[in-house]
Parts: structure tokens; C-alpha cells; sequence
């Protein structure tokens, strides 16, 4: 067998000729130029855009049972679409902010909701530390709007089939026409973040002064089990949290170096005016609270798409292998029973919130969202609710996620809803003493199945 050797010098460290593209493996090859070439054909193929698809081919949600582009979306969005279509309902535009007001009184979402974002991390390029986008969310519904920005994003969960994605042009029109977009969203939104289906995502990204984000400093996908030094970079936050120190309201000085980044000059913000002018904005917060709700909620969507998506693929398997192996019609395959458990304990084990790090300090927002997200309910006869706030030692007095009353959750496919409920009631008995749910006290999971009881007797029983 020949032996494979470099033909370089052996000054020439193997970091370099790998940044060159002349290896493969670990293995020295004598033909570097049709290595090299090799290697060229392949990056162009890699970052040709593809029109509807991710760069790896078509996704597994494109086709049958699913069929995400090809399936008329149902979401809060749509059926506002079908509303102005009808001529049963208008959108105002005012001269300063376009149609955001209308927009989030439509779709009813609340100003409280308002979170500040300055790194360039959407595709609106007008982004910057002196103009965030402004993010507007309520349980099902996301909106993006940048004040010179040329579209309005939204995003919103369709039960079914995962996060759907549209724009709103900025320019008065005769009759708005909210777009659904045709596949370009997926390329972040459906991608390694977010599990490989369609679903919101929060990044923090160490950002300069013009906002652009510096990924070699390093990214997190954020969500309620990041650490809090991690979070936040390329955000605006206001409220205070004593001691623990994060990543927003802060730029890289020095793009050369992340040392610059003055966590203690982003600590405790309680006003934005010395960062950017407020007034452009429907309010002048981008609340701590809010912003904490927002990272455990686009994770659970994110789950909860996952696990719909894992069991009616499992389901579709097995009904065409049951057809041509003449098993019985609802056979269901070990393999298919995997699936479903692997993706129903995901939902389980983030919906209880394991792996929530502990609040050494206090948290408080700046604005009225903790107030007018708690009253949204709702509550058992003792007056507790699952949107009932911590804010000392953890987020919530409850975890459990309130997402258990949305849409998304409540028409999960039949095998891992009863998967999860079963799973449910074990865990929330005590008799599930494993390391994931050990941070739920007995009289928490009492309470939680209490207040589960009575205000979703579907899922938990009487």
C-alpha cells in the first residue's frame, strides 16, 4: 500500500494548508491541485442558493405527511389576511410608524412586549445600535419592525405545520397584502438552531459599534437554560439584576478583541436615552422580563414543532411499511415508538424548565409586561396560574410552561400528546425522582398538578 506524504515544507504548519484546502482527513495528498479543485466544486454547490430549500437538500418536512410550502398556513397572521381580504376589517397607517400601530393591535400584541435588537442578525440591513429592530410577541405571534426598514417580519405558529413566515411591505397601500415567504426565512429558521424545522430562534452575538455581529467571538442560541453572563449580546435590556452580569446594551470597541466589552457599563439599565432616541419606538423599554419570557418561549415552539413533526413522519412510515408487509392498520414499530419518546421527554424535560439555572440576584423589568402577562391567566380556585412570576430565584413561581394552553400544544398528534400526559401525571406525582425533574419540590409539582386539574382537565385529569 503507498504511503500518503506532504509535498510541503515542513515549515508550513498543517492549520495553514488546512485554511488552503489541501487536506482531506487527516491525510497528506500528493495531487493538490485536483484536491484543490475538488474542494472548490464542492463550496460552490454548498452556497449556491437553493429557491425553497436548505442547502441540504430537501428538507424532510417538504414532503409528505407535512408538506410545509404547500400547505395553506392557519395562524393569527392568515386569518387577518382573509379578514382584510373580505373588506371586514382594515389596517391605519400612521405617517411615523407606518402600520406597526394597527398591526399590533390586530394581532394583540403588546407594546409591553417591546424587546430592542442592534446586531444585524435579520436581513434588514438599516440595523444598528442607533436603530434597533423592535420585537413585538405574544403566545403564538412574533413581529420585527425596523423604523426605516423597507418590510414589516412577522412570524407566527400555525399548530400544524410548525412557524409560518411573512412581510408586510412599509409603503402605504390601497389594500395591505401580507406575504408569505417563499423559503428564504428558512435558511436561519430552519436550520442546526432550531432543530431542523421551521421555528423562532434568539442568538447571542457579540456585536461593534455598526452592529455587525463578530461569530468568531462566539454565538449562543439562547433560550431559558443559558447561563446569564451568555445572554443578550446585540440586545438592549432594561431592568435590574443585581449582581449577574450579561451581554447587552454593550458593542466591541475594538473589533480586534472582545476584551473591550464593558459588562459593567450594560448592568442595570433602567433608561435607553443615552444609547439611542426612545421616541421612535411605541415605548422606551426592551424589559428584562419580557425579554427572559421571550427565550423559554421560542424554545418551547421550537420543541413542540419538533415533536408534531418526529410523530406524524413516524406515523407516515409506518402506515406505508404496515401496507406492504400486511401488518395490522395502527401497528405501531418500535422504532416509531422511539421517536415519539425521544421527542415527547424533550418537551417534557423543557417544559418543566430542567436545566434552569438558579437567580443568585432579583430581576425587574421596566415597563408593565410582568403585570399584563400574569393577568392573561389562567387561574385555579386558589387564584394561581402558570403566568404567575418569581423573579428572585427563578422565572416562574410554577415551571410548567403556560404553552400547554396554546394551539401548538394542544393538537400535537394524538401518540405523543398521551406519551407527554402520561409522562406528566408520573412526574408531577413525585414518583419520578430522576436528576431532570429533582429541581421541582413535591409541593411545587402538587401545585402545578393542581393548577393543571383544573384548567387543562384534558391533559392532566380531575
Amino acid at each position: 500500500m503507498r504511503r500518503w506524504k506532504s509535498h510541503y515544507p515542513e515549515d508550513v504548519s498543517k492549520s495553514q494548508l488546512d485554511l488552503r484546502g489541501y487536506t482531506i482527513g487527516h491525510m497528506w495528498c500528493r495531487n493538490t491541485l485536483w484536491i484543490y479543485r475538488y474542494w472548490l466544486m464542492c463550496t460552490l454547490l454548498l452556497c449556491w442558493p437553493l429557491p425553497t430549500t436548505h442547502a441540504q437538500g430537501l428538507l424532510e418536512f417538504e414532503r409528505d405527511p407535512i408538506a410545509y410550502s404547500e400547505t395553506p398556513s392557519q395562524t393569527r397572521v392568515s386569518q387577518l389576511q382573509e379578514q382584510l381580504d373580505a373588506k371586514h376589517t382594515s389596517l391605519s397607517y400612521d405617517i411615523k410608524r407606518g402600520y406597526l400601530p394597527s398591526l399590533l393591535s390586530e394581532l394583540e400584541l403588546p407594546v409591553s412586549s417591546q424587546l430592542l435588537v442592534f446586531s444585524r442578525t435579520s436581513a434588514q440591513r438599516q440595523i444598528s445600535p442607533q436603530q434597533p429592530r423592535a420585537i413585538y410577541f405574544n403566545d403564538d405571534t412574533y413581529l420585527g419592525w425596523v423604523p426605516s426598514g423597507d418590510l414589516i417580519e412577522l412570524l407566527a405558529m400555525d399548530a400544524q405545520q410548525g412557524a409560518i413566515f411573512y412581510t408586510l411591505p412599509r409603503h402605504r397601500q390601497k389594500q395591505p397584502q401580507i406575504s408569505r415567504d417563499g423559503g428564504q426565512c428558512l435558511l436561519c429558521h430552519a436550520s442546526a438552531r432550531t432543530l431542523r424545522v421551521p421555528a423562532p430562534v434568539a442568538r447571542s452575538v457579540i456585536v461593534d459599534r455598526q452592529g455587525q455581529s463578530l461569530f468568531g467571538a462566539g454565538s449562543h442560541t439562547t433560550d431559558h437554560r443559558t447561563a446569564f453572563k451568555k445572554r443578550w449580546g446585540g440586545w438592549y435590556v432594561t431592568g435590574t439584576h443585581g449582581t449577574m452580569r450579561h451581554r447587552g446594551n454593550v458593542v466591541v470597541r475594538d473589533y480586534r478583541t472582545t476584551e473591550t466589552l464593558n459588562r459593567e457599563a450594560g448592568a442595570n439599565i433602567t433608561n435607553l436615552s443615552g444609547h439611542l432616541r426612545t421616541s421612535i419606538f411605541p415605548s422606551p423599554h426592551s424589559d428584562l422580563v419580557a425579554i427572559m419570557v421571550l427565550d423559554h418561549q421560542v424554545r418551547m415552539h421550537n420543541l413542540l414543532t419538533l415533536a408534531n413533526y418526529e410523530t406524524r413522519l413516524a406515523i407516515a412510515y409506518d402506515q406505508n411499511l404496515n401496507k406492504a408487509l400486511d401488518r395490522p392498520i395502527g401497528y405501531q414499530s418500535p422504532s416509531t415508538q422511539r421517536r415519539i419518546k425521544a421527542a415527547a421527554e424533550k418537551v417534557l424535560r423543557y417544559m418543566l424548565f430542567s436545566g434552569e439555572p438558579r437567580l443568585p440576584s432579583p430581576i425587574q423589568g421596566t415597563s408593565k409586561f410582568a403585570e399584563q402577562f400574569a393577568q392573561r391567566g389562567p387561574r385555579d380556585r386558589h387564584g394561581r396560574s402558570l403566568r404567575d412570576f418569581n423573579l428572585k430565584s427563578r422565572l416562574f413561581k410554577y415551571p410548567c410552561s403556560y404553552l400547554v394552553y396554546s394551539a401548538s400544544f394542544k393538537q400535537l398528534p394524538a401518540p405523543v400528546r398521551q406519551y407527554i400526559a402520561k409522562r406528566l401525571r408520573i412526574i408531577l406525582s413525585g414518583k419520578d425522582e430522576s436528576k431532570s425533574f429533582r429541581h421541582l419540590s413535591l409541593d411545587t409539582r402538587q401545585a402545578i398538578q393542581n393548577i393543571l386539574r383544573e384548567t387543562a382537565p384534558d391533559l392532566i385529569g380531575n
